[in-house]
């Protein structure tokens, strides 16, 4: 695994453009092609195998929550504890989530955090990185390939579901007002959706209204909302009094319900509960104490809840790094330290994506600190 010095594309804005990236340059610098990483083919093997490994962990782990009814560790409200019980019971189909890696290519990938309900990066890993690829300028590499087959594995998802749990629904995509990002990701999934035949549409979340009467959501047409793709947190949906009105209706979300057990932080101790010296997870614990009984020095104090590294705070020896944010109130977990590989100048995480239930290509996140925050630079990669 090596970080490369390479010439970026002329027209690299135009091209990201064309495709609606167009929050490519958010914060200064997000998309960096300036550099990327070149893996080995052994690498790429052993991460695949460890996002599609640790997936089928999760999913145990899903199970496993919801038969003890441990709901409550991960702060779930007791109002949607059915909810997410019968959503997974009945298997409600999964399109996507994304895990942290930290991993340098020698040791083991170490699972940071599932991102497995609104992950972005989406449309970066899949087709913006793939058209790097294809144009840029890597000399003496005409093999070069890359771990990336999400477009495909997202258009297959789709399909599936069109042809069984989704069969016949219209299908709305949602995301909050002012986010380019989230603007982008969404229309890129509509985008798939849509070459897998689904008739689709768009409108913000604060258009959906509540028909009291039929008890359905609806848009602005008045028309009913089947199924909807959203790129907005459960937890947000759950704690909010209009979300209520989700048990009792018939909508099908995506991501569903029961994917919140996945994306809440409490996943980490449990997962290590289940599977204590697994070489691709970290001790974790929902007591800090007993992580320093059992030995652990250096650890991590994350937030149930937090997104893109915030209140997250790192203890390393005498050093302490926090980055500030709004969670906390929630409660914690405590996972071991493990160091976040440096190449030059730039802490580095891995992003290995599920599509499905399938391992489906990675992306790369760059940051002056050991802690990856929604301004973090993505940079492309390849192997050989």
């Amino acid at each position: 695994m090596e970080r490369l010095s390479v010439t970026p594309r002329p027209d690299w804005q135009q091209q990201c453009e064309d495709i609606g990236f167009s929050y490519h340059s958010m914060d200064g610098v997000y998309w960096d092609e300036s550099r990327c990483y070149r893996f080995t083919s052994a690498q790429i093997d052993e991460l695949d195998d460890a996002a599609a490994n640790l997936h089928e962990l999760c999913l145990k782990a899903v199970d496993h929550i919801v038969t003890a009814k441990r709901f409550d560790e991960l702060k779930i409200p007791a109002a949607f504890h059915d909810y997410v019980t019968k959503s997974w019971q009945a298997r409600e189909p999964s399109v996507f989530g994304r895990f942290d890696f930290a991993y340098d290519g020698k040791g083991p990938p170490k699972m940071l955090e599932y991102n497995a309900d609104t992950p972005t990066a989406l449309l970066e890993a899949s087709v913006a990185q793939w058209n790097w690829l294809e144009q840029a300028i890597l000399p003496g590499t005409p093999n070069a390939d890359q771990f990336n087959s999400i477009h495909e594995k997202l258009m297959a998802r789709w399909q599936s579901m069109r042809d069984d749990a989704l069969r016949g629904r219209f299908l709305h995509f949602t995301c909050v007002r002012d986010s380019d990002e989230d603007f982008g990701n969404v229309e890129y999934l509509r985008d798939t959706a849509q070459q897998a035949g689904f008739d689709t549409a768009f409108l913000y979340l604060d258009d959906i209204g509540w028909a009291n009467d039929v008890k359905v959501f609806i848009d602005e047409g008045m028309g009913r909302i089947d199924a909807l793709a959203k790129l907005y947190p459960w937890e947000w949906m759950t704690n909010d009094e209009f979300g209520l009105n989700l048990r009792t209706t018939d909508i099908k979300l995506v991501e569903p319900p029961w994917k919140m057990l996945l994306s809440n932080k409490g996943l980490l101790p449990i997962l290590w509960e289940l599977n204590p010296g697994h070489p691709n997870l970290l001790p974790a614990s929902f007591d800090r104490w007993r992580l320093v009984k059992d030995g652990v020095a250096d650890y991590v104090q994350k937030p149930l809840l937090s997104r893109e590294g915030a209140n997250v705070t790192i203890y390393r020896g005498d050093e302490i790094i926090r980055e500030e944010g709004t969670y906390g109130q929630e409660g914690y977990v405590y996972q071991a330290y493990t160091p976040i590989p440096k190449f030059d100048d730039a802490y580095t995480t891995i992003g290995a994506w599920i599509i499905g239930d399938e391992s489906a290509g990675i992306g790369i996140r760059e940051d002056e600190s050991p802690i990856t925050k929604n301004t973090s630079r993505f940079v492309p990669h390849y192997f050989l």
